[in-house]
């Protein structure tokens, strides 16, 4: 039995750990640590229960890049800091723990990978499409990165984290198909084109104004893609309503943007740091492991990780 490539969205599991526990988590210097315990948790929670056979934690170099800006401004706009345009505001305490959650990484010898100007999204799909020995599994509290889903040539399933550990949804194209109504066939994609017409104002994307999720879905499934859809609203398409075709002419600006934006880049400049093997004799630096566990107050969270990676 083939096991699984386990892909992680970095920054989703350690934003979601820092507000699943309390900031009373804290070093000897009082400084908290309760994202990195709660990453190092669900990281091991999550390689116990699923078994990867490998394993890339994978990062934002840019979490909004300027190519998805230029196409449209208004790509996460409302999440810049006002006093630091170039950087999303995150939490203060949240900020120092990053370091530690890559170092930490580094010296148990975990995979992680970037790509210089774009987002984890996009690492996580070049990673996804170039896999070809071993089907893929994404770990993500994301729901963009749906459109991954697939079962050719390798499969690839998409495995949420909205409602937390306990409630994991683990999605492939049929379960895809079924949540959405959406085609049986290229379900990935149709996701991508129905969350273009959705619109989601989390990433300050305005969607098509009147067409919500259940429309965009029917009219994705009817029509076969977005291009198909647009042509036939351009073309005066019997098969779209007066007022469907009204509203997707109306947002002939938006849709020219937005699919750039939505969509994930399959062909990033992926760098790794390591090799992808989960399992290994020992960590790769254990005496700097020790002194993180010790120095940030790690305790039992660490000794679960380097037992779950083996």
């Amino acid at each position: 039995m083939q096991t699984p490539v386990m892909l992680v969205d970095a920054a989703g599991l350690w934003f979601r750990s820092y507000y699943a526990l309390p900031e009373s988590l804290t070093a000897p210097d009082g400084s908290p640590v309760n994202a990195v315990r709660g990453f190092c948790d669900t990281l091991a929670r999550l390689l116990t229960e699923r078994s990867p056979g490998r394993l890339v934690v994978c990062l934002d170099n840019d979490w909004r890049p300027e190519f998805r800006v230029r196409a449209l401004p208004s790509y996460k706009s409302h999440r810049v800091a006002e006093e630091a345009p170039e950087a999303e505001a995150v939490p203060d305490t949240l900020t120092p723990q990053i370091p530690v959650i890559l170092d930490l990484l580094a010296a148990l010898g975990v995979d992680t990978a970037e790509a210089e100007g774009y987002e984890a999204d996009d690492v996580i799909a070049t990673l996804a499409e170039a896999e070809r020995d071993d089907p893929v599994e994404v770990i993500t509290g994301d729901r963009d990165l749906f459109q991954l889903v697939r079962n050719e040539p390798t499969p690839t399933r998409v495995v949420y984290m909205g409602g937390g550990l306990n409630k994991l949804q683990d999605y492939g194209p049929a379960e895809l198909a079924e949540r959405y109504g959406l085609p049986d066939e290229g379900t990935g994609r149709a996701y991508a084109d129905m969350a273009v017409l959705r619109g989601d104002p989390s990433d300050g994307l305005a969607g098509v104004a009147g067409i919500g999720e259940k429309t965009a879905a029917k009219l994705v499934s009817r029509f076969g893609s977005l291009e198909e859809l647009l042509e036939a609203a351009a073309n005066g398409d019997t098969g779209l309503t007066p007022r469907d075709r009204e509203k997707l002419v109306e947002a002939s600006e938006y849709l020219a943007a937005a699919p750039s934006v939505v969509r994930a880049v399959t062909d990033a400049p992926v760098e790794h740091s390591l090799p992808t093997d989960i399992r290994r004799d020992e960590p790769v630096d254990a005496a700097r492991v020790s002194e993180l566990q010790r120095d940030r107050g790690l305790g039992s969270s660490v000794d679960r990780l380097v037992a779950a990676l083996g």
